[in-house]
């Protein structure tokens, strides 16, 4: 399997969260709601379109699809694809919710960011019957809390996050998120936490049986004790290099999403902890101001062909949810990539909070700004 890509997509960006929260509420949204409909009647669409007179503008992480995808739809499909990039959801946000036309006419996001952009009324229904290639589709793949039934959204990658931890280095192999929390003396100062505000706090809210959406402030306050408490027994917080830290054996333990976990590594294992984890979804959107829907459908419907949508797990490491791709692709013995979609859904969805999530923003920030 060649080497990943590293990617930064879940960095926080506080300003452009806050924006979106106060946004999504002075529109009325409920965010809560993970199954809001559609702000507004679908467009009619053309089944019969003329794509060679249309193109498809896409705004996705870099390294995120084949370099050559732009050279392979303008073969299959007759239709000029331009890629843009975004490193972070909120990078991708601004651009998308900025005002007017954003020119984007498909966009890569994470499914709560889907789930606002619909609540804000941004985006285009998905039109099943122009994608025949849902079919494709593992069955759970069409039970996300945040879209049931992929109404507004179409998932391309799916994971969770856990424990990935050296197994010769640790005395014993951690099961619960209070190993990283109020980490054992032989782990002290060789553990990292992420720092983006829904990962930094899902340890905490999951060792206290706390929901990973919860708005509470009691609740919030409690994980906030918790992560304060733990934050002197920590190497540091880390996003983006906590599996060089496990390889160097600078870090021993390392919250960390499964498919950034170096499992090829000797002695390096992942594990969900005891009381739970989530359910992450990055998924593809068309948004409503888009003036190349049928070409943008055509160019999902591309992307869930197997041969395409399995490169993503082959060469980043990341399941799709994809049953015929995930047929195609390789899977190496103990490879995370062989986690079942059942075994996924047991992990709770991430979804938008609206003006809550301000509160997980806050606390972030507060947190890592402490000396």
């Amino acid at each position: 399997m060649s080497s990943r890509t590293r990617f930064t997509r879940r960095l926080p960006a506080a300003v452009a969260v806050v924006g979106l929260a106060l946004a999504v509420a002075a529109c009325g949204g409920e965010s809560t709601n993970s199954a809001a409909a559609p702000a507004a009647t679908a467009d009619q669409l053309n089944p019969n379109a003329d794509l060679t007179k249309q193109s498809v503008n896409v705004t996705v992480w870099d390294g995120y699809t084949p370099k050559e995808l732009p050279e392979k739809v303008k073969d299959k499909l007759k239709f000029p694809l331009k890629i843009q990039l975004h490193a972070t959801n909120e990078e991708a946000m601004t651009k998308l919710t900025a005002g007017g036309d954003s020119g984007i006419d498909v966009a890569f996001v994470s499914g709560q960011y889907a789930q606002a952009l619909n609540e804000q009324g941004l985006l285009e229904p998905i039109h099943a019957e122009l994608i025949p290639n849902l079919a494709n589709l593992y069955p759970e793949a069409t039970q996300l809390s945040y879209d049931k039934g992929n109404k507004y959204s179409v998932p391309y990658t799916w994971g969770t996050t856990g424990i990935c931890y050296r197994s010769d280095l640790a005395k014993t192999p951690p099961t619960s998120w209070k190993d990283i929390l109020s980490p054992p003396a032989w782990a002290d100062k060789k553990v990292t936490m992420m720092t983006t505000e829904r990962w930094l706090a899902l340890p905490a809210l999951k060792a206290l049986h706390y929901s990973v959406n919860t708005d509470k402030d009691e609740e919030i306050a409690a994980a906030k004790k918790l992560l304060v408490e733990a934050k002197p027994h920590l190497l540091g917080y880390d996003d983006t290099t906590f599996g060089d830290k496990l390889k160097s054996g600078e870090a021993v333990m390392v919250e960390a999403w499964d498919g950034w976990c170096p499992t090829d590594q000797k002695n390096i294992k992942f594990v969900v902890p005891k009381e739970g984890s989530d359910l992450w979804v990055d998924t593809m959107v068309i948004m409503k101001s888009s003036k190349n829907k049928e070409a943008a459908h055509a160019l999902i419907n591309y992307i869930l062909d197997p041969e395409i949508h399995g490169w993503a797990a082959a060469n980043i490491n990341y399941k799709v949810p994809n049953k015929a791709a995930m047929d195609k692709v390789q899977i190496p013995e103990g490879s995370l990539l062989g986690i079942k979609p059942a075994e996924l859904l047991n992990g709770e969805s991430i979804i938008d909070l609206g003006q809550a999530s301000v509160k997980y923003t806050r606390m972030s920030t507060e947190i890592t700004a402490q000396s």
